[in-house]
């Protein structure tokens, strides 16, 4: 049997449509080869969609282009987080530019392995994905490592700073405005016509703003919250799936036990089946040679003068 890391590539790199057949096989190969902890392995493969397979490809047959993807990301974030405006703009025009290239090795890739048409491919899940390896170390990761089972795709782009904000009063913006200064006779002329915001309404503008600014925030750690949240789900579902699979997998052990048992005892039966006749024969033979042995007795009586 060949290696699970190899066999898992094969399963990866193939087409999904085969997946379920092949992964079966594997498994059952493992099986006949004693290896339960490689069918376990196996068994905990999943299914990735035509857009997952075509990112694992250009993972598994490019690396040296996820290599790249890597480390224009981790520019990227660099640049962000220290608000290079220059340099950030340039990474990103070529951001766009080698998540194209990115695409077009992808298309190629699928249209030589499965023969499909490019037409049928999802090529806007395949650029999503790699535009959100870009922004997310982690998606990263997973495109890395070729075993993509689903396309995933981003909100945002890069690290944000997040100003320290608090919640401002009607009296810390009238202390902050202070009083509202008198028109000169110069700015007064063209005015007469055009209402002036107040230092009030100005004040309470912004405090509008904080507060939708600060609500923002508050919703986007609530979003990374629950993101994690899933990811720990996902966790749990997959130790639960494993578990159930593992269970399945000892009740078949045991089935297979159980089976082997049963043809034993049926021949146990039968061996006892064939003791008990060879006994019945043999107790048939005993008392025929009783009576033979008596007869001759007899026989030897009679020859005897008186």
């Amino acid at each position: 049997m060949l290696g699970i890391d190899v066999v898992t590539r094969r399963l990866y790199e193939a087409p999904p449509d085969g997946f379920v057949a092949a992964r079966a096989a594997a498994i059952e190969d493992a099986r006949k080869a004693g290896d339960r902890d490689a069918a376990k392995r196996l068994a905990a493969l999943k299914k990735p969609t035509v857009a997952a397979w075509v990112v694992n490809l250009v993972a598994l047959r490019r690396p040296e282009l996820i290599e790249e993807l890597v480390q224009l990301a981790t520019a990227l974030r660099a640049a962000q987080r220290e608000l290079r405006g220059d340099e950030l703009r340039e990474l990103s025009t070529q951001r766009r530019k080698f998540v194209s290239s990115l695409v077009d090795a992808a298309r190629r890739l699928a249209v030589e392995e499965s023969g499909a048409g490019a037409a049928k491919l999802p090529l806007g899940d395949v650029e999503a994905t790699f535009t959100a390896a870009l922004a997310d170390p982690e998606i990263a990761g997973q495109v890395r490592s070729g075993r993509l089972i689903r396309a995933v795709s981003y909100a945002g782009f890069g690290e944000v700073p997040r100003p320290r904000l608090r919640l401002v009063t009607d009296a810390d913006a009238d202390a902050d405005v202070g009083p509202e200064p008198e028109p000169s006779a110069e700015t007064a002329a063209p005015e007469p016509s055009q209402p002036r915001q107040t230092a009030r309404e100005r004040a309470a503008e912004e405090r509008r703003r904080r507060e939708k600014d600060l609500r923002r925030r508050e919703l986007e750690r609530d979003l990374n919250t629950a993101r994690a949240d899933e990811r720990r789900a996902d966790g749990r579902l997959e130790k639960a799936e494993e578990a159930e699979r593992e269970a399945g997998h000892l009740v078949e052990d045991l089935d297979a036990e159980l089976a082997e048992l049963e043809r034993r005892r049926t021949e146990a039966v039968a061996d006892v089946a064939r003791r008990k006749l060879a006994r019945r024969t043999a107790e048939r033979d005993a008392a025929a040679a009783r009576r033979r042995v008596g007869d001759v007795q007899a026989a030897l009586d009679e020859l005897e003068p008186p």
